[in-house]
């Protein structure tokens, strides 16, 4: 996941918050730590990368 394009929301300041930046894989969905972009990153499918989604916006 070195070639790709990270995005976090427009939303996100500089202030330190803690926000997630997602990047468009070829199968699928990158998310990483903005606080730490050489950490660990999770490569979700899409169907995955959609329940996500839905249980984050029922919370």
């Amino acid at each position: 996941m070195d070639d790709v394009t990270w995005r976090k929301s427009r939303r996100s300041n500089d202030q330190g918050g803690a926000c997630v930046e997602l990047a468009a894989l070829s199968e699928g969905v990158g998310v990483r730590d903005s606080r730490d972009p050489d950490g660990p990153k999770l490569h979700l499918a899409p169907a995955a990368f959609r329940a996500f989604l839905t249980d984050l916006k029922q919370r």
